[in-house]
């Protein structure tokens, strides 16, 4: 079935104006265009369109999807089967969150007695699926099983007093490192150095043995791991390499 452009923008939701912006990118072309300058959509563009749509509901940028959907190895059944992982757990993260406000309520009321692990429970969990969705495949094949099972542990059995104080860490990291870009610090300066042992603090929380070697191979991976990069980057580009080049500098030191 062929779909006009007011045709496929009635039946997707989107506006006509968006699907030309898509044309002119090159995001979403259509199957052919009239004489008169006129866009109609096929069978494979609906299809596209569905995807692109899948996409923009999980946060990526246009021009991320664009990649995804020329790369010539793309298929739409693997991408729906990944559409469909990613909201399932999406759904039980927010149904772990939705438990732990109904506890802390009936809590309150005194129709339930909240332990204080039980306040963080959801949210750790939900941490350690989310690096494992993120990071897991790359972490596991660098480290071992083993190594990434005992740190999922370790964070799910800490309590609020050493919960926030990772997270307080992490935070302190990311804004150190951001601030050090931005003046144009160097690996080798002292903010660098706090940066590392700092870092080195935080590894710790969740590692069951810290050694120099492993610290500067976790450094290297940031710096060439595209999804380690995108978060250290998120604000201020240089991040990543940055923390990676003085975490070698100052771990072999």
């Amino acid at each position: 079935m062929e779909y006009s452009i007011r045709e496929l923008s009635e039946l997707a939701g989107v506006s006509a104006r968006t699907l030309r912006y898509y044309d002119e990118i090159g995001l979403l072309k259509p199957s052919r265009t009239s004489g008169a300058g006129y866009r109609f959509y096929g069978e494979k563009e609906v299809e596209l369109l569905q995807q692109i749509l899948f996409y923009r509901e999980r946060g990526l940028e246009l021009e991320q999807i664009a990649q995804i959907l020329h790369n010539p190895e793309f298929n739409i059944r693997s991408a729906l089967e990944e559409h469909l992982l990613e909201l399932e757990q999406r759904k039980r993260k927010t149904e772990r969150l939705i438990r732990n406000i109904r506890q802390t309520i009936a809590s309150m009321e005194g129709e339930y007695e909240m332990s204080d692990k039980e306040r963080f429970e959801a949210f750790k969990k939900n941490q350690v699926e989310e690096n494992e969705r993120m990071y897991g495949e790359e972490i596991r094949r660098k480290y071992g099983d083993k190594a990434v099972e005992e740190s999922n542990r370790k964070r799910l059995k800490m309590n609020e007093e050493e919960y926030k104080r990772y997270t307080d860490l992490e935070q302190d990291i990311l804004k150190r490192l951001e601030q050090a870009v931005e003046e144009g610090l160097q690996p080798d300066s002292e903010e660098l150095k706090t940066i590392v042992e700092i870092h080195k603090e935080w590894l710790m929380m969740v590692w069951s043995n810290y050694t120099k070697e492993a610290h500067i191979g976790v450094g290297r991976m940031y710096a060439a791991d595209g999804r380690f990069r995108k978060y250290y980057d998120r604000k201020v580009e240089g991040c990543a390499d940055l923390l990676s080049a003085a975490i070698q500098l100052h771990c072999q030191a």
